[in-house]
């Protein structure tokens, strides 16, 4: 009947139509990334089908995978926002989140199709969520007081973490190095002072954590390698002899001597521009743009150490770990800071030159160097580490923990069962479909690893109902085992994200009736 209201290129899908759509779209969309799910979960290719790019990335990393798809369905891009949002604020659980909201909605599929209603289901699923909410908070573990047991901890979340990227072969390494990372911050919460840089060669087994900044740039033609003591000014300013910037203009001259002059004006102006910079008494300077022949000359006879071309990036995170700041103007050097540490000098990592600054005036300053045979294992490194490091950074934020291996899964559903007992009416129904959606996390990481998910998920449900709360799966045996003892632990403040998020994204998705795809307003055409 709307129909008949709307422009053309408008169209209304109602009731069982639009809802069908909506739940196919998104269990479409976790069904895609749940094979990625756990220590034994598989990898992706994505590749890319532009004429002008065609490049290949391998990942398990839920929030990549779905930001590289393009997606027509509704209810499948709040899936995807969804887990970018995670990535966003944890930096782990994206995969999680996705599967879950997913098992959720083919969990309401199932109570439509016997006539609940949504708000009905709604209203259940909220009461599950204070429920399963209350059983994660009275299950977590705070050893934040006492700085040993923490870092055990801190160095427990990296290790799960990393067991399910590529780097879970050298998982110890690595999540000791993660640890020693995030520890330096002293609680900042700026992730900028952890560089990580990737050379290609050798094999993953020799990145390192190097103490202070490494910039992957070169040093000036004939001026000091090494320098002590370093007053560093970072600048953003260009050190090219000024230009016309007027499309189609000309300077028009009667003799070569006027274009000798004009070129010597140039070069005055260049000298004098030096001049201010040197006055500001540093001893390294370091631009974002390009250096000119006739600068790094004159800065060479200064004796001062000049790097162009450090990239945006580069330089404000240079700011930040020398305590200075980034200028373009030179005329108040009494109004500028400039930035200090301890030494300035060339390293080599593998066969390639890079900058070290040492003894940085922010302490806090660090540098993975990340080696690999190639750029994708480099890439898919990174991508892991970066995942370790915020979850490492959000659980210095909130020091809570969880034991993992579905562990958590099983103790909140087991609390959502006992509740369900207690309700009346067909919200009962809801809860216990919440509580079946969270078995069935644990049971798709164990159909990922090859094991018998079933058995598995009954063992473990059976083990909880004796009173042994700290159970869960030992993918490596498959078997269940005490958490506790394995030593796999994940932030409480993650797995609280991921199961807020995913139940409140799936009851938004439930609650529609309606999918109205209205075409965009024509302009007039313009004579």
């Amino acid at each position: 009947m709307e129909q008949a209201f709307m422009e053309q290129g408008t169209t209304v899908d109602k009731g069982e139509n639009a809802r069908l759509a909506s739940f196919v779209g998104a269990i479409a969309i976790a069904d895609l990334v749940k094979t990625t799910l756990g220590p034994k979960g598989m990898d992706k290719i994505l590749q890319r089908v532009s004429e002008q790019d065609q490049s290949v990335s391998v990942t398990n990393d839920g929030a990549t995978i779905l930001r590289s798809i393009n997606i027509d369905n509704a209810a499948a891009k709040v899936l995807v926002d969804i887990a970018k949002v995670q990535d966003d604020e944890v930096g782990d659980g994206t995969t999680t989140v996705a599967v879950l909201c997913g098992e959720l909605l083919r969990e309401a599929e199932k109570l439509v199709a016997q006539r609940i209603h949504p708000q009905t289901i709604s209203a259940g699923w909220r009461i599950a969520r204070q429920c399963a909410r209350e059983a994660l908070e009275a299950s977590a573990v705070d050893n934040g007081a006492d700085e040993t047991k923490f870092r055990d901890d801190l160095f427990r979340i990296a290790r799960t973490t990393l067991s399910s990227k590529l780097l879970t072969h050298q998982k110890d390494y690595f999540a000791n190095l993660a640890v020693d990372a995030v520890m330096r911050l002293k609680g900042s919460p700026n992730l900028d002072h952890i560089q990580v840089l990737k050379k290609a060669g050798g094999q993953l087994r020799d990145s390192y954590l190097e103490d202070g900044f490494l910039l992957d740039k070169s040093i000036g033609v004939g001026q000091p390698h090494r320098v002590e003591n370093a007053k560093i000014l970072i600048a953003n300013t260009s050190m090219d002899t000024d230009k016309i910037k007027i499309y189609g203009s000309r300077v028009r001259v009667d003799s070569m001597q006027k274009v000798a002059e004009i070129e010597e004006a140039e070069k005055e102006k260049m000298r004098a521009k030096c001049g201010k910079i040197v006055a500001h008494g540093c001893n390294v300077f370091i631009n974002r743009q390009l250096i000119y022949n006739l600068p790094e000359s004159i800065f060479a006879e200064k004796g001062i150490m000049a790097i162009e071309h450090a990239d945006f990036d580069g330089v404000e995170r240079l700011a930040a770990v020398t305590g200075g700041e980034v200028v373009s103007t030179f005329d108040r050097p009494d109004l500028v800071t400039l930035g200090e540490c301890k030494v300035i000098e060339e390293v080599m990592i593998g066969e390639d030159k890079v900058i070290r600054l040492g003894g940085c005036k922010s302490g806090e300053a660090c540098t993975i160097v990340l080696r690999g045979a190639s750029s994708h294992v480099l890439d898919e490194a990174e991508r892991s580490l970066h995942d370790a490091l915020c979850i490492l950074q959000a659980t210095v934020k909130e020091p809570r923990s969880v034991y993992g291996g579905g562990c958590t899964e099983i103790l909140m559903a087991s609390s959502i069962d006992r509740r369900v007992d207690e309700t009346p009416g067909k919200k009962a129904l809801a809860m216990s479909a919440f509580a079946r959606a969270l078995r069935e996390l644990p049971a798709i990481v164990a159909d990922n690893g090859g094991y018998d998910s079933a058995e598995l998920v009954t063992q473990l449900r059976a083990a909880h109902a004796a009173g042994n709360t700290t159970f869960g799966l030992d993918m490596y045996n498959g078997t269940i085992g005490d958490m506790q003892e394995l030593g796999v632990m994940e932030s409480y403040k993650s797995k609280l994200a991921a199961l807020l998020s995913a139940s409140e994204a799936a009851e938004m998705i439930l609650r529609c009736d309606d999918i109205i795809k209205a075409a965009p307003r024509q302009r007039e055409p313009m004579y």
